[in-house]
């Protein structure tokens, strides 16, 4: 199994396809590509490793199988390994974690655009449009519903690690980045996902890379 995945200091979603492979317990190859470098046009279009995603990361391999995107990722990861290691066994928990991972999935437009995932800045006097406010305030209260219904046991959004944390690790890193005020028990989960020993490992990653991408520093330097 190898998984391709993009820049750890940037790439939100190679993040979560990390995550999920490493939740599966299954033994993966890692392969970092440096996106928007100054040969990544050519390398989409000749790389026969990225041809099925069009260039996108991540891509899992699996002997001839092939997944892109993220959330397919853990869906396909979650077939061969049960669907027990990702998702809440009872209905109500499984049900609402299953509908913030696809919120996640498909929304959130003004925060991913404004904050893009930089895990070695620090942004100070960051100012939130109206809009991102609006995703930060519906990203909380989600959080909140989860955590008060869900989340006895454990400090996860559902009690134990699941793919709800998976999804929503690369915002806990948004967050922590543009500064982003929170209240206490978001601050509590967030801190639980940061201190995750995955997640340490990635953050680690992320910060000895010597890549840089300036349309994704520029934001935290405001």
């Amino acid at each position: 199994m190898k998984l391709i995945i993009g820049n750890k200091n940037y790439s939100s979603w190679s993040l979560r396809a990390w995550l999920a492979v490493k939740q599966s317990g299954l033994a993966f190859e890692e392969l970092t590509v440096p996106i928007l470098g100054e040969d990544w046009e050519e390398r989409k279009r000749s790389a026969e490793e990225l041809a099925p995603s069009s260039g996108k990361v991540p891509v899992l391999w699996d002997g001839e199988a092939v997944v892109w995107d993220s959330l397919a990722i853990i869906e396909y990861l979650a077939d061969k390994v049960g669907r027990d290691r990702f998702w809440p066994k009872d209905d109500g928990p499984r049900a609402m974690a299953r509908s913030m991972v696809a919120e996640m999935h498909s929304s959130y437009l003004a925060l991913r655009r404004s904050c893009p995932m930089n895990v070695r800045a620090s942004a100070s006097g960051f100012t939130l449009s109206a809009e991102v406010k609006a995703d930060v305030v519906r990203i909380l209260t989600l959080w909140a519903e989860a955590r008060a219904r869900f989340g006895k046991g454990g400090p996860f959004l559902f009690g134990t690690f699941c793919a709800a944390d998976v999804i929503y690790a690369p915002v806990v890193s948004r967050f922590r980045t543009y500064g982003i005020g929170v209240p206490g028990f978001a601050l509590s989960y967030m801190q639980a996902v940061w201190e995750h020993e995955w997640m340490q490992q990635w953050i680690a990653g992320a910060e000895a890379e010597q890549w840089v991408i300036e349309q994704y520093e520029m934001p935290a330097a405001q």
